[in-house]
């Protein structure tokens, strides 16, 4: 078995920072792709950005030149560090890791953007 735990949520002031953390448990999670999703008040959880074990990353538009994604292999966590935020950044952050058909899910941390 695995884990995701989500931290580092807050509130900040539009076009502040805030940085995202996950750290990843269990051998499962090994070499696997993390993405962060976010979830705003009564609106439908939608992807931010994801990383690869090499590397590699991609962000949704929304977030695009705003957000970096990154990764710590060594202790196991993923980094989200969000600048100039929006109030439209609002909502939960998961941190996600899909495994074939199955999608592993945090258990989210609050983000709050004010205007």
């Amino acid at each position: 078995q695995g884990s995701l735990v989500e931290s580092g949520g807050g509130l900040v002031q539009a076009g502040g920072s805030l940085k995202l953390s996950c750290k990843v448990s269990g051998s499962m999670f090994n070499f696997q792709p993390v993405n962060y999703y976010r979830e705003a008040p009564g609106k439908q959880r939608e992807f931010a950005a994801y990383i690869t074990y090499g590397g590699g990353t991609y962000y949704a538009e929304a977030v695009k030149g705003r957000f970096t994604i990154s990764r710590d292999d060594a202790i196991n966590t993923v980094y989200l560090q969000m600048n100039n935020m929006k109030p439209e950044d609002t909502g939960v952050y998961y941190c996600n890791v899909r495994i074939g058909m199955r999608d592993y899910w945090g258990q989210g941390t609050q983000v709050t953007v004010s205007s």
